[in-house]
């Protein structure tokens, strides 16, 4: 397990090496001059080329790429260009509302998704699964942004239960905190639930074919027994794979939802570095979510163990 966990992690090096690139060519090559927009709309010329010089930016691309692969080796991300706090600081200070809805967010479409596709595949053709599939194709056809704006206007406008936009870090109670989550963990996590509770239900569905699930129902096993512990856990394994790959909607996902609740997280920090060309915030994030992705889907791989026994990482 332990030489699996490793040569996995060495892996992951090209991948981020790969990635590194293709953002730093895709910032630098696209449109728009940081150095204009730090220099503002009545700039000339030679101001503009100061800031350039300054920056490094008049230096050519395989330079600055270099000196920034440099940095990046021995774990410095860079410095902002506009606030000109290291990015590793602003990503640490815009964590902890990202962390905690990320984390809201995929418990909230686990316990709904799973049991969903559960009660599909155990009722299939029935008016339980039809209202389930139509539940999820609705929920992962919408945007996330049109659901917040949906919650907003009933839970918050409406209703009057949650907070309309904000966040309320944990030191200031639990509660407020998972108060002010509620919305944004709801409408990105419906697209989640769509996604995995589609895959929950194929896979029990197959899963509820097999001659062993016919066997517990001949010999008067109750539903429950026979869909836990015989069928969900031999259906585990896309179930699993699913909510990995679920992350990278999360990923995408939080950033819009930040900006629409208002969150001071790091998809709304990703927005600002964008309007603003800020080279080593957006690639210090991306970065950053490109590990995270590539560190869940080794999670993943290792769990597999826990479904199936048969499966070893030796060697």
């Amino acid at each position: 397990m332990l030489t699996y966990v490793i040569r996995r992690l060495i892996s992951t090096i090209p991948v981020l090496v790969v990635v590194a690139l293709f953002v730093f060519l895709l910032l630098h090559l696209g449109p728009g001059d940081p150095a204009a927009i730090i220099a503002g709309d009545f700039a000339t010329p030679e101001h503009i080329a100061q800031i350039r010089a300054k920056l490094g930016l008049d230096r050519p691309l395989h330079v600055q790429f270099f000196e920034w692969a440099g940095r990046l080796v021995q774990g410095d991300l860079g410095v902002s260009i506009f606030s000109n706090v290291p990015v590793a600081t602003l990503i640490h200070q815009r964590l902890e509302p990202t962390l905690t809805m990320t984390v809201t967010t995929i418990l909230f479409a686990v316990a709904v998704a799973i049991p969903s596709g559960v009660i599909a595949a155990w009722r299939r053709g029935r008016l339980a699964d039809r209202v389930v599939m139509v539940l999820a194709v609705t929920g992962f056809s919408l945007p996330v942004f049109v659901l917040g704006y949906v919650l907003i206007y009933l839970l918050s406008i409406k209703a009057g239960m949650f907070p309309v936009q904000g966040y309320v870090p944990l030191k200031e109670g639990v509660w407020a905190c998972l108060r002010s989550l509620a919305l944004p963990s709801m409408s990105l996590g419906l697209v989640l639930v769509a996604l995995i509770a589609r895959m929950t239900r194929a896979s029990m569905v197959e899963v509820l074919n097999q001659d062993y699930i016919r066997t517990a129902r001949a010999k008067g096993l109750a539903p429950s027994p026979i869909l836990i512990i015989h069928a969900l856990k031999n259906a585990g394994i896309p179930i699993v794979t699913t909510v990995g790959l679920a992350v990278a909607v999360l990923i995408g996902g939080v950033v819009v939802t930040e900006s629409v609740f208002a969150i001071p997280g790091i998809g709304r920090l990703t927005v600002e570095a964008i309007l603003q060309k800020d080279y080593p915030v957006i690639q210090g994030v991306i970065l950053v979510f490109s590990f995270v992705y590539v560190l869940v889907n080794l999670l993943i791989d290792m769990s597999y163990g826990l479904f199936d026994p048969r499966i070893r990482y030796d060697g």
